[in-house]
């Protein structure tokens, strides 16, 4: 008997081992499953001002190698239809997920990030900041070459967006009804690089995709 109490005194160390080493294992799994699915981005404003409800809660979209936030118009009434402008392509919504640099290894603090660029075949930009002017910008391995691709991360808890380790996302008004992302950098609110234009501070969020039909054919869900 009390050989058989030893013995299972002797296992319990390994037992929890296997045990922990199982549950961390399925955490990674999970870690790996999220930070590899297809989300959107949207964008909110820190704080509340005349200005925020233009852009508080819009999707970042793909555009011209910019990122944008979708907002509406800058006038409290909509304008005549004939003074509607249309865009031919309109922009693309981020649709993208974490993915390792090959030629970066941030290691726990982050990896690259990409996106869909059209609706189109699945074609992958790395999402970026310019070096010279903190734009976050999308484009190809040499459109990107010589920026800084990252590390891009989210928070644990929220799955807001980080850069570098840290949030400093602002939304910079270009023209009437367009903000631009940006990434304050350096801390001093776009000092010497932005001038004569409003800014916004914002976070950036990640959103899953509505699902559509073609999402349930694809997993041949019957239900």
């Amino acid at each position: 008997m009390v050989l058989g109490i030893l013995t299972s005194i002797a296992a319990c160390p390994a037992i929890i081992g296997t045990t922990e080493a199982v549950r961390q294992g399925q955490a990674q799994n999970k870690r790996e499953q999220h930070r590899g699915q297809k989300t959107n981005l949207v964008a909110t404003c820190t704080k509340n001002s005349s200005q925020s409800s233009q852009i508080n809660g819009g999707l970042i979209v793909l555009k011209n190698n910019k990122l944008y936030i979708a907002a509406p118009s800058d006038d409290d009434d909509d304008p005549p239809e004939d003074e509607l402008e249309f865009e031919v392509p309109p922009p693309h919504p981020f649709t993208g997920y974490f993915m390792p640099h090959p030629a970066h290894n941030w290691s726990w603090r982050g990896e690259g990030l990409v996106s869909t660029i059209a609706p189109g075949p699945p074609i992958l930009n790395w999402i970026y900041v310019d070096k010279d002017t903190n734009e976050v910008k999308y484009g190809d391995k040499n459109q990107s070459a010589g920026h800084i691709m990252g590390p891009w991360n989210c928070t644990k808890i929220d799955r807001r967006m980080t850069f570098e380790g840290w949030e400093g996302f602002l939304a910079v008004r270009e023209k009437k009804g367009e903000w631009a992302v940006y990434f304050d950098r350096e801390d001093d609110g776009l000092k010497g690089k932005v001038v004569g234009r409003r800014m916004l501070e914002v976070e950036v969020w990640r959103r899953e995709r509505k699902k559509g039909r073609e999402d349930a054919e694809n997993k041949n869900y019957n239900g």
